[in-house]
């Protein structure tokens, strides 16, 4: 996992012209968070066999981003290079964990096990995890 604790100016986004699906959310929309993330995974050709761990994945960051960060978060999702591309974005302060010992905490660690990259930045404009996932 990649962490910046300032995000850099023109930190990767989609490439120009990639078409962009975005999704604002808070905690009670969790379930529609876990169906806009299947729909694109099935979409971006991702095969039948790994959208379970990608939702699981999604679903571990935006849960962290609507109860840890602030109250609303927005996803987006993406294309590139023949990944599929996943970012969660909140407006909260980032608080540091799991402690040796919890019984939660997790989140990020299943998410950066379940995809092929996980970058975490932060600053004062909030937190954005960026997760890529093998696409066809």
């Amino acid at each position: 996992m990649n962490e910046d604790v300032e995000p850099q100016s023109g930190h990767a986004g989609p490439p120009p012209g990639a078409p962009v699906k975005r999704l604002r959310f808070r905690l009670p929309d969790l379930p529609q968070v876990r169906q806009f993330a299947e729909d694109g995974a099935r979409d971006a050709g991702m095969p039948e066999e790994s959208i379970g761990d990608f939702v699981i994945a999604v679903n571990e960051v935006a849960t962290n981003a609507v109860t840890h960060g602030a109250d609303q978060a927005t996803m987006r999702t993406w294309v590139a290079s023949g990944e599929l591309v996943v970012e969660v974005h909140d407006e909260g302060t980032w608080k540091p964990g799991p402690m040796p010992g919890a019984v939660g905490g997790m989140g990020l660690w299943v998410a950066r096990l379940l995809s092929s990259d996980l970058t975490l930045r932060v600053g004062d404009g909030g937190s954005t995890v960026t997760m890529r996932f093998p696409g066809k």
